[in-house]
């Protein structure tokens, strides 16, 4: 009895021992685990503080670049907002269009018959030669020998007879006769019928021409009021009196021209 109680105390310190044993191993790993875990813990915190300044850096360096591009935004919207001067273009735009319905006029006044010799007066009439219909100032030189006579000269002497009929059939009233190789013209005395009718028809050409200049003006108008605020003010006043100064010159010039081509009918 005594010897199987010896044996039971002996195996109980045993598995005592063993427990212990394990216990502190058992604690002793958990103790190492602790310390790696703390070791690197200070190396990843270590590693931080190198990385944040780098961070910090990229920070700013997305800070300046968001303040740049803002300010240069500032800047492209405050460059719409700058005064340009439409002057000089609105004042010649105006003036080429008001220009061309003087030139307009001219030609006009230059097709209609007076009872005075003049070298452009048949430019106008269209010559049908060749299967062509071409202009007579580019089929021959018309030039006055007097007051009441006009010669045909063609450049190329085949062109005589189209030359001949064109002009009979225009409302000149006039009818050429062969000189050798040339077209001689007298122009006949206006009737008053005649004097009256091309009166009017002068004196509507006046008005047409003075409506083109004047469409021309208001086109001017219009581009500098659509200019708005960034055309100044005091700016837009001196440039509407220069396009109404321009304005009363060109019809000056076309009623000069009526005038004048109403005192050659008149008065022969």
């Amino acid at each position: 009895m005594a010897m199987y109680l010896r044996r039971a105390f002996s195996y109980r310190s045993v598995s005592l021992v063993r427990t212990r044993s394990s216990s502190i191993v058992e604690s002793r790993n958990f103790s190492n685990i602790i310390c790696n875990a703390s070791s690197i813990l200070c190396d990843s915190r270590s590693h931080n503080a190198a990385i944040v300044p780098g961070m910090d850096f990229l920070r700013e360096s997305r800070r300046g670049f968001a303040k740049g591009k803002k300010s240069r935004d500032d800047s492209g919207s405050g460059s719409d907002n700058v005064a340009v001067d439409i002057g000089p273009a609105v004042k010649d735009n105006a003036s080429a269009l008001m220009d061309a319905a003087v030139v307009a006029l001219s030609r006009d006044l230059a097709k209609i018959r007076t009872g005075r010799a003049s070298h452009g007066m048949l430019d106008h009439i269209i010559v049908e030669t060749g299967g062509a219909k071409i202009p007579l100032n580019r089929l021959a030189l018309v030039s006055v020998l007097d007051s009441k006579t006009l010669s045909i000269n063609p450049y190329d002497p085949n062109t005589l007879k189209a030359l001949q009929k064109a002009i009979v059939s225009s409302p000149f009233g006039l009818n050429p006769k062969e000189d050798g190789e040339r077209l001689i013209a007298a122009i006949p005395p206006l009737t008053q019928e005649h004097i009256k009718a091309m009166c009017k028809v002068i004196s509507k050409s006046s008005e047409d021409v003075k409506q083109s200049i004047r469409r021309a003006r208001q086109k001017a108008l219009d581009t500098i009021k659509k200019a708005g605020s960034n055309f100044p003010k005091d700016c837009a006043k001196r440039l509407e009196k220069e396009i109404d100064d321009l304005t009363k010159k060109f019809v000056k010039s076309a009623e000069d021209m009526c005038k004048a081509k109403e005192k050659e009918i008149t008065q022969g």
